[in-house]
């Protein structure tokens, strides 16, 4: 029972295949979560204050977390000081957190390749693409699986992860941070529900292996 693959228990990587089977197996439960939010012609939360503030947060709110993570690690470098303790290694720790996750998983390797269009596009809801399921490459140009802002919100569970005190409600925050984002993007039609669960499971399993590897089991610092 506590079996674990890469630091990950072995619960985890069953329910993540479990729900990537289901996805992929019974499609329509895309379309039909999509249908809640599609009125006959359009997506009508598409461009909404709710859609867009939580569309344009993530880039900033990664910016102003990566930016201020950089310059802590500077002044503690270059004044030899330990300030919330960000070192190389915490450093090195939360640029793949970022990095490798949302990065260069999420949007070079799915967005890229997997050509799924969005529920915007898909004739099911007025478009011209043809709706393929997830985890199916497809040659429909689309960028919808998997889901870039999900990702980047979801990759915030690594600074979490480093809070000395109250962790549990910063882990709480980042996760509802993740969901409201994942609701804006579903909700105005710019990806299918197993698009954000699926960059969700991604992004949240390499935060906790590299954590586990990094931070965990190494205390001492470089």
């Amino acid at each position: 029972m506590n079996k674990k693959i890469l630091q990950i228990p072995l619960f985890v990587w069953l329910l993540f295949t479990g729900v990537s089977l289901t996805f992929t197996l019974f499609p329509q439960i895309d379309l039909y979560v999509a249908s809640f939010f599609f009125d006959g012609t359009s997506f009508p939360m598409n461009g909404t204050l709710f859609e867009e503030f939580f569309y344009y947060s993530v880039k900033p709110v990664l910016i102003f977390f990566i930016g201020g993570t950089l310059l802590l690690f500077l002044y503690n470098y270059f004044g030899k000081k330990n300030l919330l303790g960000i070192n190389a290694r915490v450093l090195l720790y939360l640029i793949l957190v970022l990095g490798l996750a949302p990065g260069l998983l999420v949007d070079s390797v799915f967005k890229e390749n997997w050509e799924r269009a969005r529920p915007s596009q898909v004739a099911e809801f007025g478009g011209d693409k043809k709706f393929t399921p997830a985890f199916i490459i497809s040659d429909q140009k689309g960028y919808s699986f998997i889901s870039g802002h999900a990702a980047g919100a979801f990759s915030l569970l690594g600074f979490a992860l480093l809070a000395k005190r109250r962790r549990e409600l910063w882990i709480t925050a980042v996760m509802s941070y993740g969901v409201l984002v994942s609701f804006a993007r579903v909700s105005a039609g710019g990806h299918f529900l197993s698009d954000v669960v699926t960059s969700f499971f991604i992004v949240t399993i390499f935060t906790f292996i590299f954590y586990s590897i990094l931070i965990k089991e190494k205390n001492t610092n470089v």
